[in-house]
């Protein structure tokens, strides 16, 4: 486990605070907010003992690059803006997505991205 450092307090802060998937950019740029002196190495370095402690979750989007959220909780989905290439939590999920498999195969899991444009890019 790493020090709890102003700049990992920082990075806790933002996730805690904008409650949707972000890029490591997306994290400096709120971080500054909160510790101008943020750097983009820190970023990736706490982002990524975060994840390794089960804080932080990966979010793999298509055509989105890496994102990262809360750990644990409920399952869910995402919407990726086109226009501006934030991502945003769904929390529906289709009951009847399972059916959409071949007859006789076998749903483990799935992932489903929404792709169109956010509220402030519409």
């Amino acid at each position: 486990m790493q020090r709890d450092t102003r700049q990992r307090r920082a990075i806790r802060d933002v996730f805690m605070s904008v409650e949707r998937p972000l890029t490591a950019d997306e994290v400096l740029e709120h971080g500054r907010r909160i510790v101008p002196s943020l750097g983009i190495a820190t970023v990736y370095r706490n982002v990524k003992a975060l994840v390794a402690e089960g804080w932080l979750s990966e979010v793999k989007l298509p055509g989105g690059g890496l994102r990262y959220e809360l750990a644990g909780g409920p399952h869910h989905h995402h919407f990726l803006c086109r226009t501006c290439d934030q991502a945003f939590d769904v929390d529906l999920c289709p009951d009847e997505i399972e059916e959409l498999a071949p007859e006789r195969f076998e749903v483990e899991s799935h992932e489903l991205v929404l792709f169109g444009r956010c509220e402030e890019c519409v």
